[in-house]
């Protein structure tokens, strides 16, 4: 609108501004701005006549359109802000997370201790649940390093069905018919609690999704150890599954 504004007064400066036959006039640049002067003699630009054109102008320049109002709103340009329907919070015994909008409850048990199931409503292997078993241990650092916990609790990282030689299975060891690789890891501390944090990448020789990401979020708290494990097909990961299953892991907290 400034600029709109700007030009409507400017189109009525040049109007006013050309001087009639047989009066005097002066013309001269103030500020980057065309400023005429009608000689006292001369009654073409009347006071009352430029008052007009002022206050025409300061209510155009004040005035907002129902198109304008619209367009920011939905522009966000006002600074409303937004909400995220991607995710929903959960709060359970004792932890919190975020969890995808249209992921639904699940009420399929794999693990022991296991409290929350959530998974795709059109893929099942795309989920997250949450454990929480007793423990001894102080601190998840008592575990050892990641990978030290991890060989400790993986039966979470799922069981293959079969279990015949893999001889003739690339990628795989003579016998061995899972591999899993630890592609990051790291010991975050959140509220004064340390947490470790794991992304594996599971193949299987029986496998339909070329492998599984999951990603788990562990910590030790009076006496329990809760772990978060989110999962994805490795199709569907980088079809999009990829953010909804980090942001369900990562968001993983002691409440």
């Amino acid at each position: 609108m400034a600029s709109s504004t700007a030009l409507f007064l400017h189109s009525h400066a040049a109007a006013f501004c050309k001087p009639s036959v047989g009066s005097t006039s002066s013309r001269r640049l103030v500020s980057g701005r065309v400023v005429c002067q009608a000689a006292e003699s001369d009654g073409t630009l009347s006071r009352r006549l430029a008052l007009t054109v002022l206050i025409g102008a300061a209510a155009v320049g004040s005035k907002v359109s129902p198109a304008d109002a619209a367009y920011g709103e939905a522009a966000n340009i006002f600074g409303k802000p937004k909400t995220n329907t991607e995710f929903s919070p959960y709060s359970g015994e004792g932890f919190k997370l975020s969890i995808p909008s249209k992921w639904s409850p699940s009420g399929e048990v794999e693990y022991p201790g296991q409290v929350l199931r959530y998974e795709d409503n059109f893929d099942s292997t795309t989920n997250v649940t949450v454990t929480i078993t007793p423990t001894d241990k102080k601190s998840i650092a008592d575990y050892g390093s990641p990978e030290q916990f991890l060989t400790q609790v993986d039966y979470l990282l799922g069981k293959q069905a079969y279990s015949g030689k893999t001889d003739s299975e690339g990628g795989f060891g003579s016998g061995l018919v899972a591999s899993a690789n630890i592609l990051e890891s790291s010991t975050p501390e959140v509220g004064g609690k340390q947490y470790y944090y794991l992304s594996v990448l599971t193949r299987t020789a029986d496998g339909t999704e070329g492998g599984r990401h999951q990603l788990l979020t562990a910590t030790v708290s009076d006496g329990k150890l809760y772990i978060c494990k989110a999962q994805a097909g490795d199709k569907r990961w980088f079809k999009g599954a990829r953010q909804f299953v980090e942001t369900a892991a990562s968001s993983f907290s002691l409440a």
